[in-house]
Formats: C-alpha cells, structure tokens, sequence
C-alpha cells in the first residue's frame, strides 16, 4: 500500500485515547513510508493525525470541499491540499488515492464515509482493504449491529468479515496488506431459510 484514506472526526472526542490513536496512527504510517490521504482538515482527529504524520516526515494529501476551504479548516501545511466542488468529488477523489481505507473514531460523516467505501467494496466496485481501528471499544455497538444485521440475512458472513476490525494500528495495516477482496457480490441470492420448525 502506496497510500491509506483515513476517516476521522473533525472533533478530537473526548477520550484521550482517540487522540492518541491518532497521533499513533500518523507516525506509523510515515515509519512504514505510507502516505496519508485524509479530509483536509487542521482541526479534530484530521488535524491531529496528519500534524502526526507530518512530524514524523510522511507524505500527507488533503482532500476538502471549497464550502469547508472558504470557512479556513483546510490544513495549509500538508504536502498536498486537494480543493473540490463537491462532498461526491471529494469522497471519488479520495478513494481514487488511496489503496486501502481506515476509520478512526468520528460522528455521523466518519460512518457515511466508512459505510459508502464498505459498500463499494461489498458490490465489487473497488478491492482494495477496508479497516475499522476500534479505540477503546468505540466501534463494539456498531459491530453488535452489524452482525445483528448479518444474522437477519442483510449482509454475508464473507462480506462482515471482509471489514477488517483491529484495537491495535500496527496489526490493523498488516491484514490490510494481506488483504484478497471476497468473490462473492451483494446481489447474489442468500440460502433460503430452514422449513425446520
């Protein structure tokens, strides 16, 4: 992996340890001389991962709309700095960057970009590794729905376990790049359940 997107909040949150996942997350990246691509931003865990990533001499790529440039949270200071039209452009450009994706803690955008990217994963449009870097259990409800959502027949086993889950960076990007995409595609039909009573 040439190059990994990072969805972050634009908060730092309010456990220190989401910070520090950040700021672990950025120097890792730069030792293991992976650049960054993330949403441009120089406030909240954005800020705070590619000021990480900066320090410790790696590559990082902003990507962010001129709705949000004109409101001066772009990060002037990241080896590259990307300004769209639009969110859809934003989010195509940042996949188109990126050989793999990893979600840190966020809000509601965090989850929107992560669900679209799993999605596009799940169909087949990409297949490259999708992460989800747990700190400190906060993604352990989220994953309670999403084998709640698996058990009800909305989604495989295959694809479910095609999120890569971590609580620890390191391991997280070593699955990654062993990462093989599953064959299987969203449309094909589940098994029909059981006539056991």
């Amino acid at each position: 992996m040439r190059r990994v997107c990072v969805y972050c909040g634009s908060s730092p949150g309010k456990d220190p340890s989401h910070r520090e996942a950040g700021e672990n997350l950025g120097a890792l990246l730069a030792a293991r001389g992976i650049g960054l691509v993330y949403g441009g931003g120089n406030v909240g865990l954005m800020g705070i991962i590619a000021d990480a990533t900066l320090r410790a001499g790696g590559e990082v790529i902003g990507v962010i709309p001129s709705a949000l440039m004109d409101k001066e949270l772009g990060h002037t200071g990241v080896t590259k700095l990307h300004v769209t039209a639009s969110m859809h452009e934003r989010k195509q450009l940042m996949a188109d960057l990126s050989d793999g994706f990893i979600a840190l803690p966020g809000g509601i955008g965090t989850l929107e970009e992560l669900f679209e990217t799993f999605t596009w994963l799940q169909l087949g449009f990409h297949d490259k590794p999708v992460g989800l870097l747990n700190v400190a259990g906060f993604y352990d409800h989220l994953l309670v729905f999403l084998r709640h959502a698996t058990a009800e027949n909305f989604m495989r086993d295959a694809h479910l376990e095609s999120l890569l889950v971590e609580t620890d960076a390191d391991t997280l990007l070593a699955r990654m790049a062993r990462f093989r995409a599953p064959s299987l595609t969203k449309c094909e039909a589940h098994p029909p359940p059981s006539d056991e009573r």
